[in-house]
């Protein structure tokens, strides 16, 4: 994990620099590869749920292997989206990064699996934790698959350059997010940066320091 956090950490500060313009930039590579990580280690689990084996190799390679994925991810969408701020309209959810959509749906697939896999155990009267091992493990598989299709193929994307951009006030920034109505929500794990003014003998400079926001709260009057 420390490893994760510094590889974050670094791409925060190699991107970072005097003029603000990068800063959405750092954002969409850091929300990348957060996301990326967590649905790799969520992979990983689900890999070792379906074939029983206790070891941790599948959840690091799966740690390993979905940060790469969310670096690679986030460099797609600095690409496309020429640094700019994005909305991606997937087919259940909006976010502010393509990474996010696919993470979603692995959370969606894992949670509908689970229900649809004890819903037959107990009809068939089998023990239900096998259910619950096997069908979400299969589901955030099936789930992962169909979100890279909902990302990459079905979603759409948008830049706040577009005249159609236009973001959701209401909603609080981070990696899960939780709506509880029109003007209440709640995010959670929102890669950000603060931004300093110094001064030395060269004269007036700013500077950005990477930051992890553990819990936002938005609300609206």
């Amino acid at each position: 994990m420390r490893t994760i956090t510094g590889l974050l950490f670094w791409l925060l500060i190699s991107f970072s620099g005097n003029q603000t313009a990068n800063a959405q930039t750092i954002e969409l590579l850091a929300g990348n590869t957060l996301n990326g990580t967590v649905n790799g280690t969520l992979l990983g689990g689900a890999t070792m749920a379906l074939t029983g084996n206790p070891d941790f190799d599948a959840l690091r390679v799966g740690v390993g292997a979905g940060t790469l994925y969310g670096i690679g991810v986030g460099v797609y969408d600095v690409t496309t989206s020429g640094g700019q701020q994005i909305i991606v309209s997937g087919l259940f959810n909006d976010g502010n990064n393509t990474s996010i959509i696919v993470l979603l749906d692995t959370f969606y697939g894992a949670a509908a699996g689970a229900i649809i896999a004890s819903s037959v155990m107990l009809i068939a009267e089998e023990p239900i934790i096998d259910g619950l091992r096997y069908g979400s493990s299969t589901g955030a598989w099936i789930g992962f698959g169909f979100g890279l299709v909902d990302a990459f193929v079905l979603a759409e994307r948008i830049t706040s350059s577009s005249a159609s951009f236009r973001k959701p006030s209401n909603v609080a920034d981070g990696l899960v997010g939780i709506q509880f109505n029109e003007k209440n929500s709640m995010g959670l794990l929102a890669p950000s940066f603060t931004s300093t003014y110094k001064v030395d003998a060269s004269g007036v400079y700013q500077e950005f320091t990477p930051t992890v926001n553990l819990f936002n709260y938005t609300f609206n009057f």
